[in-house]
């Protein structure tokens, strides 16, 4: 019994041993840019390299705030609202249509599945053009619209196939006796079923977020406005003819991924919960 107790604890630590260095290699990056941004231009280059700074430099933040044209509040701001405007579009539009997805047989099911499969393997350059045109046509080129909508085509297949799976796990049973206690199928679909799969609409709330937060082809593509532009395009105001300011582009850097680091914090148990379990266990 002893014997079998020791084992585990030194199974136990191997695999403590392994997950803090896999961490490490994950997080390196993220220490790098972090001090990479408080060092000087010259101690950036200086070898061997410093994983510390020497001193600690706080002009490159300072530069963030007003750099030419660019604004980071304005355009923190305007990844704000292109952001959520996305992640609105997405969830309104995907809840309902995974739901009809889960609970129908109809024709043409599976290649409409299909066909967001496909649309989530395509690389962006492809939509770039076609969607262009259509933005020019319908006066929208230049707005926040077009980079919401242009963000939700990416978001809304996602969140079906996720929100597919919640639904159709959900058993058939629950329904009935919420049809038996009185209520239709919206107010059964908004109080039974919704509340259910609040799991995976949150997960698909926060990576359609996410991802409009972290765009830059579509934000840069449609919007030629410096001010109305969102946060990512700012990273050109740091790469000059004559040389990359690396300092003030890690700084940027640093400030563009708080908000991302907060909801993975705060909104872990979300995220870990909606893409491990699949609603109801029936």
């Amino acid at each position: 019994m002893d014997e079998e107790k020791r084992l585990s604890v030194k199974k136990n630590v191997i695999f403590c041993v392994i997950a803090v260095l896999i961490a490490c290699i994950l997080l390196f990056p993220l220490y790098w840019t972090l001090i990479t941004s408080l060092k000087t231009e010259t101690e950036i280059f200086q070898n061997p390299p410093t994983f510390f700074p020497h001193v600690v430099n706080t002009k490159s933040y300072a530069a963030q705030v007003k750099t030419g044209d660019f604004n980071m509040f304005k355009s923190f701001a305007n990844s704000m609202i292109i952001s959520l405007g996305a992640m609105a579009i997405a969830v309104i539009l995907a809840v309902p249509a995974s739901y009809g997805i889960a609970k129908y047989r109809f024709r043409g099911r599976k290649a409409m599945l299909l066909t967001f499969l496909v649309t989530q393997m395509l690389p962006v350059s492809v939509l770039l053009t076609p969607l262009f045109m259509l933005f020019k046509n319908i006066h929208l080129y230049n707005t926040w619209g077009s980079a919401i909508l242009a963000d939700a085509t990416i978001g809304i297949p996602f969140s079906i196939l996720i929100l597919k799976n919640y639904f159709a796990s959900i058993p058939k049973d629950m329904e009935e006796a919420a049809y038996i206690d009185g209520c239709n199928r919206f107010t059964a679909f908004i109080r039974i079923l919704l509340p259910i799969a609040k799991q995976g609409v949150m997960v698909c709330a926060i990576f359609s977020f996410l991802y409009a937060w972290g765009d830059l082809a579509y934000g840069m593509t449609f919007i030629i406005d410096q001010q109305s532009r969102p946060i990512t395009a700012g990273i050109f105001n740091f790469m000059g003819q004559y040389g990359t300011k690396w300092s003030y582009l890690t700084a940027f850097a640093v400030v563009t991924i708080i908000p991302v680091l907060l909801i993975f914090i705060f909104m872990q148990k979300y995220i870990v919960g909606g893409m491990t379990s699949g609603a109801v266990k029936g």
